[in-house]
């Protein structure tokens, strides 16, 4: 093989082996840990599907999983669409701290402190057109 021949071969060869090691690599791997996960799941265990719903594992058959969305609701989905297992510190908090409760008077307050940060401290009523 002739030197000019391996030095226009080369940077071919350099292209393939850079897209093995960050592309191609990296995906399988994605891809084998997620096979795993829901391949692991068991009643009880809170997930997330890869459309942002979050449900707790009621039953597993061989491709379907049975989630429960709320008391009562259950859905069937192909395990494929498991997106991750939630633990308890992922999940989004629907209850509020004591002392946030939503009243009236603080909706107001904080609705009428936007409009001055939106209206650049003016009040909409002083507001030049």
């Amino acid at each position: 093989m002739d030197m000019g021949q391996l030095g226009s071969i080369l940077p071919l060869i350099l292209l393939v082996v850079v897209f093995y090691f960050l592309l191609i690599r990296p995906q399988r791997k994605r891809q084998q840990e997620a096979i795993k996960m829901q391949n692991s799941l068991s009643p009880g265990a809170r997930v997330m599907t890869t459309t942002g719903l979050f449900g707790t594992v009621v039953a597993v058959d061989n491709e379907d999983v049975v989630i429960e969305i709320a008391p009562g609701i259950e859905t069937r989905w192909v395990k494929a669409a498991i997106g991750r297992v939630v633990t308890p510190g992922d999940a989004p908090s629907t209850v509020e701290p004591a002392g946030q409760e939503s009243g009236l008077g603080e909706d107001d307050d904080r609705g009428s402190e936007a409009a001055v940060d939106r209206n650049g401290d003016q009040d909409s009523s002083t507001k030049q057109s």
